[in-house]
């Protein structure tokens, strides 16, 4: 049945986004403004609806995964669109990376190493910060007994 057609008693238990949904079906794409005046229009609502709800309705479709707004500002059915882009590459962009690619490598960096002598080391630590000499480690068993 043509939403043209539906009884406005039929048309005022569907949301806006419902009715979008069929008029998107029925006439194809369509920007905000006309599907928004078309709801007004079948709603028999005042003219003062749209400039007050307006923000609204624009919100509620850009939130529907249903639609899809397109390059020319006007929404469709996602179910007749893919989302299989193809990236093209302007000139510009390959100029940029045969620009990089020109580029000299960087030089490899000469390794320094350290004087320290792994024979000093007798496996104990030396804490070296005198800020923590009052430090006190206490076992389980201790702290129970603090407790």
């Amino acid at each position: 049945m043509s939403i043209e057609k539906m009884k406005k008693e039929e048309l005022e238990l569907l949301s806006n986004k419902d009715i979008t949904n069929l008029l998107l079906t029925e006439k194809g794409k369509m920007n905000t403004a006309d599907i928004f005046h078309d709801i007004i229009r079948l709603l028999e609502l005042p003219e003062t609806t749209f400039s007050s709800k307006i923000g609204d309705f624009y919100t509620s479709l850009t939130t529907d995964k249903r639609f899809v707004m397109l390059e020319d500002g006007c929404w469709d059915l996602r179910s007749r669109h893919t989302s299989d882009k193809v990236l093209i590459k302007t000139d510009d962009e390959e100029e940029d990376l045969d620009e990089i690619k020109e580029e000299p490598e960087e030089e490899e960096k000469e390794i320094v190493e350290d004087d320290y002598d792994s024979s000093d080391d007798d496996g104990e630590y030396e804490d070296t910060d005198d800020g923590l000499k009052d430090l006190v480690v206490l076992d389980e068993d201790e702290l129970e007994e603090q407790e």
